[in-house]
């Protein structure tokens, strides 16, 4: 039988197969499945598509630890939280709490590389956009140029706050093109500012999709890297153009939402209050796009009439309760010696909101009686007050490990019951995966950055202004946490700052720093706030002191060293690939 073979053509005769040739050679090239042409990359839908996945890399797309979020690296290194948990569960996070960086951790690797993944989606972006298509106008270009430098400037931020100095990759720079050779000897701040000032510069006041940047999230970061510089008179004439003119993404001027518990509330995302956050989303099919981050962080056991179920960390520490501790007139407690370098640290016996310091027991007890700030029971769940609309939070039925972490859990970033199967995710391996946004930067924290400005510059009585404006709206009784019957939950007693708080620049400056803390606790920024401000080590230390002597078992012995827990040691896993003589060890690692 005569068997005509051609192109692709295979023919099988009485059992044998019979493969046929192609009469030419490019037969043999065969075009990846799923190739997209650079036509299709260089388009104003393949820009926005490459732009879209560097905004994704802001929660670490499963990467807790290279998440903005940082409840690992601000919350439990700056005191606010304890690690938690089991000790035996994700114990890499234990030598992190104790102050004990190893240069070979894999929490420290992922915090690196899912930056730099974040560098490099940035960069991708602006290489494309050199190619852009004919579709993409002038004013595309600067937008989406405008967007890819914040997000980069953002990455490099987290990077420099992490590791100080790293190595600075543009999108000029690829492999074989010198990548390999670039050390991290230069400061990446000049590099940051110029990348938010391009932002600032180049975006838009308001954009078509509410999460993407806008030019008054580019100036409030950028104001932010000023006073990391400690350059506050730059920082100053910033913050006064953001909080008179500044505006959302969508439109809606800056301001503080009424109720303090709003913004923490899917169902409220992208307020007046939110300057750029972490965009989340439920029930699309993947839950990277639903705060990833935060699957761990809710109490465990809670069973079908709690949030999450799962697993007890980043427990609130005790030190970060008693800090809400106020007086009769409602002012917070500001003594101590530590207190007095602006650390907020004043935890005694006298002082210790005493209803859950009996860790061990699941007994009957006395609520404590005493004043504090309302927006405690907005940040801590604490036993016989209700946790959000679930019930009231019992104690330690739902806490994992009491003598590892203490009594409490987290409440900030937790689904209402409400929520369930609308602003929740069911279809992974715990419910603890939510709509709710993440916020980078939100108004309160502008005005208290502004405020410290304005000490630093001399100008106290604006810094009271804008510390009391935050004040004010924590002490909206319309937003005290309430009971079935409508009273409150517990005294709440609080009250704007006088005048003696701010008569001299030291009371000021240590007051707006008290400020921080409450207002923004367990958001991440309490670490790096205290290395910004130059006291991370005697705060620190009498947090440990305090915090150890509730739980020995985890903080027992642990110490922060000066100029050297400061910043996390280089991956060595870096150092091996391009060599000590590139890559240098940050001291004393």
């Amino acid at each position: 039988m005569k068997h005509i073979i051609t192109k692709r053509v295979i023919a099988t005769t009485l059992g044998v197969t019979l493969i046929g040739f192609a009469c030419k050679d490019s037969f043999l090239v065969v075009p990846p499945t799923g190739q997209v042409s650079s036509a299709q990359l260089t388009s104003k839908k393949g820009l926005d598509g490459a732009l879209i996945s560097a905004y994704a890399q802001l929660n670490g797309r499963a990467n807790r630890m290279a998440s903005a979020s940082n409840w690992v690296w601000g919350n439990i290194r700056g005191g606010d939280s304890n690690k938690g948990t089991d000790p035996g569960d994700f114990s890499d996070i234990n030598p992190i709490q104790r102050y004990e960086y190893l240069s070979t951790q894999g929490v420290i690797a992922d915090a690196w590389s899912g930056n730099y993944e974040g560098v490099a989606r940035a960069n991708n972006v602006l290489r494309l956009i050199k190619e852009a298509g004919a579709d993409v106008t002038e004013d595309d270009k600067k937008r989406i140029s405008g967007e890819a430098r914040f997000l980069r400037a953002h990455y490099y931020f987290q990077l420099k706050r992490l590791f100080n100095n790293t190595p600075y990759v543009d999108e000029t720079l690829d492999y074989g093109t010198g990548i390999e050779k670039v050390t991290n000897q230069a400061d990446l701040w000049p590099k940051i500012e110029a990348d938010f000032k391009a932002a600032y510069d180049n975006l838009p006041e308001t954009q078509g999709q509410v999460g993407r940047a806008n030019k008054w999230a580019a100036a409030s970061y950028l104001a932010k890297t000023y006073m990391y510089q400690k350059k506050y008179a730059e920082a100053k004439a910033l913050f006064d153009l953001i909080i008179a003119n500044g505006q959302t993404a969508g439109g809606k001027k800056y301001g503080l939402v009424p109720q303090y518990a709003d913004v923490f509330k899917a169902s409220n995302d992208n307020n007046l209050e939110s300057v750029f956050a972490i965009q989340a989303a439920a029930n699309t099919g993947s839950v990277n796009n639903a705060n990833p981050e935060f699957d761990l962080n809710y109490p465990y056991n809670t069973g079908p009439n709690g949030p999450g179920n799962c697993c007890g960390f980043n427990q609130p520490s005790f030190d970060l309760v008693n800090s809400f501790r106020t007086n009769a007139n409602g002012l917070p407690l500001l003594t101590g010696a530590v207190t007095d370098q602006g650390g907020g640290q004043y935890s005694t016996p006298a002082n210790e909101v005493k209803s859950d310091m009996g860790i061990l027991t699941k007994d009957a007890f006395t609520p404590d009686a005493g004043p504090v700030d309302p927006r405690l029971d907005h940040a801590v769940g604490r036993r016989g007050i209700p946790y959000l609309d679930w019930q009231d939070f019992p104690g330690a039925d739902w806490i994992r490990n009491q003598p590892n972490g203490g009594p409490y859990a987290p409440k900030k970033f937790i689904y209402y019951k409400s929520d369930k199967g609308s602003l929740q995710d069911n279809s992974s391996w715990t419910p603890g995966y939510t709509a709710l946004n993440v916020p980078i930067i939100r108004f309160a924290d502008v005005l208290l950055m502004a405020a410290e400005a304005e000490v630093e510059v001399g100008t106290l009585a604006k810094a009271m202004e804008y510390t009391n404006m935050v004040r004010k709206r924590a002490a909206n009784p319309a937003s005290f946490v309430k009971r079935a019957d409508g009273t409150n939950a517990a005294n709440y007693v609080i009250s704007e700052y006088p005048a003696a708080n701010f008569a001299t620049k030291e009371a000021a400056r240590n007051t707006v720093r008290f400020e921080r803390r409450i207002e923004l606790s367990d958001e991440g920024h309490r670490f790096f706030d205290l290395v910004r401000w130059g006291i991370v080590e005697p705060v620190v230390n009498s947090y440990l002191a305090y915090e150890s002597k509730k739980l020995p078992n985890a903080l027992g012995g642990a110490k922060f060293t000066t100029n050297q827990d400061e910043y996390l040691p280089i991956p060595q896993a870096q150092i091996d690939i391009q060599g000590p003589s590139v890559l240098k060890q940050n001291p004393g690692y």
